[in-house]
């Protein structure tokens, strides 16, 4: 793919996509025939993406650190057209995922995938999984490093890693080339963060042992600074730790963060540098010319030069005020004068967060070879970005997405919500998500309301597993089931803006479905009366504490 400033397959990638392709097509061909059972078939399935949902079978395709060309997403729209219901769902993990998929259609869609170098390796089962990425990545003002240069790396290390195919238990990673974390590294099994020391030498802080789910927790740092050639044995240290002394008796407990928690942070450390102390300068190290190798790939496209200021965008601001809101909340500076990084929105008010029909996906991409050098974005917030839109064509953009229905002002905003798949589709969850989610978009609706606001991220899991990343909410919202009923679990405080990662505190008793809108609006007011200028939601309740909110929610949902 020309067209595309980010790794391109050689034939050893695309040999390997094609070979699992067919061998997958096997298994399910056993599998239809009976030669094999559900339980013996699980496994197989699963570590190419096929889940067996609530009320079919889901398949949840790699997006490699959150990019996509125009023509990969194009490819996306026809194969959720050709083998499910016509659209697809993006998640946190910046995956794409089909919901009907049928198991007959799999290793068809599959094969499709593998035209455009894509496929579903590795994002289900006890391995490495998809690796993120800041969404901003290539483009943002305040980015030291590309990190998407190392996520190809780990991608490629990690994949079908024959020692690390068979973990305790599923392993996250996430790279931020920025001191403003878009990627959540504190709550991921490792976060890498670039940056550079007092020497000017650009490395990694190794964060070990972050999560969500049933025992949230933020991660530790394990090494301060590591050398940017050293990144795959000091990885490889941490997994082999983790791959010998990590749980295996208790499916609850095997995570690495249970690990890091039970030793501590010093014996954790101490057991990682002396594994990765008897490897160093082992054929794992990287040599500078892989390492720019790999980066000439993901050099930014040459951007002729363009006015910073154009009048027609001046004009249109003045002129109407729904798109001065949007160049507010989903218009972002670029590191190139005269560009501008823009969100998509794929919330606008009352729709299913993160789900995009085929036409919409086919627009998207249309969007992005007009006026975004054919490039897409994936943010684990369930939007699309565009990462290189010149600053005269914003209004073009803007109204190309209105007619998409991607257009909402709200990036950021109370309606920007998060949210898991739920007991609309997932067997494991508790309580609804979607509509829980649909009712507070549809009441908050109202742009002058959200921006009055201001920023306020609400998240949403249908269950404990926290898919939905409720814990780092500001506002977090836990469905759980009590006796047949969905009830709701209200947290205020989280966060994971890097230095100020923080988990929620459980405000109080659940609520039921019918509440939950009126407890946000209780929020909301309390927040509202007592908040300071500047500050966000999240201030307001670091400084005043959760009594007043408390008091406001419980006095007035019955």
């Amino acid at each position: 793919m020309p067209d595309t400033h980010f790794y391109r397959y050689d034939s050893y990638d695309r040999t390997l996509v094609a070979e699992r392709v067919e061998q997958f097509r096997d298994q399910v061909r056993r599998r239809l025939s009976g030669e094999l059972t559900e339980e013996q078939f699980k496994p197989l399935r699963l570590t190419n993406g096929l889940y067996l949902q609530l009320h079919a079978y889901m398949l949840r395709i790699a997006i490699p650190y959150g990019t996509l060309s125009s023509r990969q997403l194009r490819k996306l729209a026809d194969i959720a057209r050709k083998y499910d219901r016509g659209y697809g769902h993006f998640t946190t993990r910046q995956n794409l995922q089909l919901n009907w998929i049928k198991l007959e259609d799999a290793p068809d869609a599959l094969a499709e995938l593998a035209e455009v170098d894509m496929h579903a390796m590795q994002t289900s089962g006890n391995v490495i999984r998809n690796v993120t990425a800041d969404h901003f990545a290539g483009a943002a003002v305040d980015e030291i490093e590309d990190p998407r240069i190392w996520c190809e790396i780990v991608r490629q290390w990690s994949t079908l890693h024959p020692e690390f195919s068979f973990l305790p238990r599923k392993f996250k990673i996430a790279v931020t080339g920025s001191p403003n974390d878009r990627a959540a590294v504190r709550v991921h099994d490792i976060g890498l963060r670039l940056w550079r020391n007092p020497a000017g030498e650009v490395g990694f802080e190794v964060i070990v042992g972050g999560g969500l789910g049933r025992t949230p927790m933020i991660g530790e740092t394990v090494r301060e600074f590591l050398p940017r050639n050293e990144l795959l044995a000091y990885l490889e240290a941490v997994l082999r730790v983790y791959n010998r002394y990590g749980r295996r008796d208790n499916l609850y407990k095997a995570r690495i963060k249970i690990l890091v928690h039970e030793i501590g942070v010093a014996k954790m450390r101490e057991e990682v540098e002396a594994e990765y102390a008897a490897s160093r300068g082992g054929p794992l190290g990287l040599p500078n010319e892989t390492i720019e190798a790999i980066a000439r790939q993901f050099a930014p496209p040459d951007l002729p030069e363009r006015p910073s200021v154009a009048e027609r965008v001046e004009q249109l601001k003045r002129e109407d005020c729904n798109f001065a809101l949007w160049l507010k909340a989903n218009v972002a500076p670029h590191r190139k004068p005269g560009y501008a990084i823009v969100t998509a929105s794929l919330k606008p008010a009352g729709a299913p967060p993160g789900d995009a029909s085929a036409a919409q996906m086919e627009g998207v991409a249309d969007v992005a070879d007009s006026y975004a050098q054919g490039e897409i974005r994936v943010s684990h917030e369930q939007n699309l970005v565009f990462p290189h839109v010149a600053i005269a064509d914003l209004p073009a953009v803007w109204r190309a997405l209105g007619v998409l229905g991607f257009a909402e002002a709200n990036v950021g905003k109370i309606t920007d919500i998060i949210a898991c798949p739920g007991l609309d589709y997932c067997a494991l969850a508790n309580a609804r998500s979607i509509p829980v989610a649909q009712r507070i978009s549809t009441h908050f609706a109202a742009l002058a309301r959200q921006h009055d606001i201001g920023d306020l991220k609400i998240k949403i899991s249908g269950c404990i597993n926290a898919c939905g990343h409720h814990h780092v909410g500001h506002i977090g919202i836990l469905g759980v089931d009590k006796n047949g009923v969905e009830l709701y679990q209200i947290s205020l405080g989280g966060d994971v803006d890097f230095g100020k990662t923080a988990l929620g505190a459980i405000l109080g008793p659940a609520v039921t479905a019918d509440k939950v809108v009126e407890a946000v609006d209780a929020l909301v007011a309390t927040y509202l009366d007592a908040r300071e200028s500047g500050e966000r939601f999240v201030d307001t309740y670091r400084r005043i504490g959760a009594q007043p909110f408390k008091d406001r929610v419980y006095g007035t949902v019955h």
